[in-house]
Parts: C-alpha cells; structure tokens; sequence
C-alpha cells in the first residue's frame, strides 16, 4: 500500500505555473521498495513509497496517470542500479518517460549528508525540473543478454580453473605433480583416474572434482552454443572477427558493450569510455599524465587485451607495423603498458572499421612498399584471369 505525505510548497510565478503544467517524479529504486518524490510545477510535493511487486507498479502507475488525466506532462528520474532496466521497462510502457541518472556524475546525491530515500527522491525531482541531471544510456536488449551470457560463462570458467587449482594442491600433497595443461582435456583427466585407481585415498578425493569439471565444460559449451547462435548474423561481430586473432568470446563480449558505435563521435570517445586513456591532469604550464582511468567496463577492457595477446600470438601478424611497434615498446617499457598502448590501437582501428563498416584489411598493417607489391600482383592475378 502506497504512503503519501506532503511537503512545502513550491514557490513559482503565476506566469511560469500557467506556461510549465508538469510534474517531475524522483524516485529511489531498491531491491525490495522504492520511494518516490512527486514534483508538480507550482504545486505542493508529494512523498510515496511502493513495493518492488506487481501491486506496487501497479499503484505506482495509477499515480503517474491521475497526474495525465489532470493535464500534466509526466517525466521520471531514477538512478542507474541493477533492476533499473525493469523499472524503465514497465514504466515506459505505459507511456511515461524515464531519464536513467548516470551516477557516476551526479555526486549530489551519493555525498549528501542527509542520505535518506526520501530526500534522495526528492533531491533528483529537483534536478530533474531544472533539467540538470546527468543521463546514462542503456544498453539494447540484445546487448543485455550477451553480457549476462557471457558473465556466467565467466563464472563457470573461473570456478573450473579454481578446481584445477585444487587438484594440482592435492596431487602435490600425494607426492605427484603434473603439467598445467594436464586437466585440460577428459582424456588427459580419465588417465589420471586410470592412475589414482591404485591409491584408494588419492583416488577418492580427486574423483569427485574431476566429475564437477566435466559438468562445468559441458555448461560452457552449452552457453557457447546459445551465444554463437545469438551473434550469427550479427555484423558488428563479424567486422570483429576479421581482426587476426579475435575468436568468438572476444567478438562478443565487444560487440556486447559497444551496443551502438553511433553513440561515439569518436574513436577518442570510444577509447575513453573502455577506459584505454591515460589520466589527465593539466594545471598552467603542467602537464601530467597518468595510468589508464579504467572507468568503462572492465569486460570490454579485458577483451582487448584478449584481442591484443590474439593478434601477438597470430603467425599472420608479424610484419604488422602495431606488432612491431609492441615489440619495440616492450623492450624499453615492459609488457603491461605495452599491451595497453596496443589496446587503446585497436580501439581507434575497431571504431574505423564499425563506423564504415569496413572489416579489418591486414594491407594497412604492413609497411607501404610491400602494401604496393602485394597490391600489383593481385591486379596481375585478375588481368590474367
């Protein structure tokens, strides 16, 4: 059941009450409740609160549309949490818009003193009148599902790894040790079950989580399937694989956060938001420049250092003027910066390639002269066809 109380009312000219007739709802969106500040032009401010349930959406929409009914103009503000894309959806589909807050630049409400749910709904109806409110993008559905499919897909591999780990502990306990790929495959696990047949204990306990890792990679191929299958006539994921060296995770799980490559004016934007750019600090006549933000997700960031090590490891990249120039930098500054320099690269390459929608074309990558010759005898080839 909705409770309502009532605050002060809001001063305002007769002429901007008569031009303005709207109402802004601020609402502080939790797992199991969500406190909602009404906000009319002109009027008197209302608090509620509703369950997280159909009954509370239900009531919560009821409000939204007395306001309609009564000629006001409704617009809702609510911050970016986990259930705030099933907030936006049942509430938008009632017609209602709804402007998802970025919180990372709105501070006003994370380092208020007073942090209540009421003067936190009712602090974002304000900036939410004014306009003033930074807004975050949702990603597409689609979008969505692969980065859920591919945070369990993660989840499994770790938890498969974590168990190697454990049996390589154990073994080590019986006096036995075996290479790091020595789990890898199942014929690989049934010799070591051949092997640990002959000691009663040893084979007891190693049993067992030889069986969960098979369950887990029967799981991960599983998702594997679903997810190639989501992504196989998908564009973006194709451009993505022409790279040398990019594989299916890797293509997905870029195209998974990208979303729309349109939302980035440029590749600087992009690269910023994978978070590839060095911070900045620039005061006078300073200027400084530090490690990498790593604000943008950090799946996106981990798939291309992914790619990076992908098209390193390739045979077909060597002459690749970015490998070289990998190489070089490793010598003088290590490995770590170097794979991020080479990232932030083929960052600039990927949002070139998405925006034309041009895929990868490995002549670039070689030195001018050997792009010139390979180029004249592909044009002989075809003359002579």
């Amino acid at each position: 059941m909705a409770t309502i109380h009532r605050t002060g009312s809001v001063s305002g000219g007769e002429d901007e009450e008569a031009e303005m007739k709207k109402v802004s709802v601020g609402v502080d969106l939790h797992k199991r409740q969500f406190t909602v500040f009404f906000r009319p032009f002109g009027e008197e401010g209302n608090h509620a609160r509703f369950c997280i349930y159909p009954d509370g959406y239900r009531r919560f929409i009821e409000v939204l549309r007395k306001y309609g009914q009564h000629g006001y103009q409704v617009k809702v503000a609510v911050e970016s949490t986990g259930n705030t894309r099933y907030f936006k959806n049942v509430v938008e589909g009632e017609g209602f818009p709804v402007v998802v807050i970025n919180t990372l630049k709105f501070k006003v409400v994370n380092e208020s003193v007073k942090k209540t749910d009421r003067h936190d709904a009712q602090t974002i109806a304000e900036f939410l009148e004014k306009d003033m409110l930074p807004e975050a993008k949702l990603c597409s559905q689609q979008s969505e599902e692969l980065r859920r499919i591919l945070k369990t897909r993660q989840t499994l591999v770790r938890s498969i790894v974590s168990i190697k780990n454990q049996i390589h502990g154990l073994l080590l306990g019986y006096g036995w040790e075996i290479r790091r790929r020595g789990l890898n495959s199942q014929k690989a696990r049934r010799q070591l079950l051949v092997v640990l047949e002959e000691h009663e204990h040893a084979g007891a306990t190693v049993k067992p989580l030889l069986e969960i890792i098979d369950g887990l990679e029967k799981q991960v191929k599983e998702l594997e399937r679903i997810l190639s299958s989501l992504v196989e006539e998908d564009r973006v994921v194709e451009l993505i694989q022409s790279i040398p060296g990019a594989g299916l995770i890797t293509a997905a799980s870029i195209r998974a956060y990208i979303d729309d490559i349109q939302r980035f004016e440029s590749f600087k934007q992009f690269s910023s938001y994978a978070g590839l750019v060095p911070r900045v600090q620039c005061s006078d006549t300073i200027e400084h420049y530090g490690r990498i933000t790593k604000r943008g997700p950090e799946r996106l960031r981990t798939a291309m250092v992914q790619l990076v090590l992908g098209m390193i490891r390739s045979r077909r990249t060597a002459e690749y003027r970015i490998v070289k120039r990998y190489a070089v930098m490793k010598a003088q500054k290590g490995s770590g910066k170097s794979i991020i320099a080479m990232a932030r690269k083929l960052s600039k390459i990927i949002w070139y390639m998405l925006k034309n929608d041009t895929p990868f074309d490995p002549f670039r990558m070689t030195d001018p002269h050997i792009v010139q010759t390979a180029r004249e005898m592909i044009a002989a080839a075809d003359d002579a066809a």
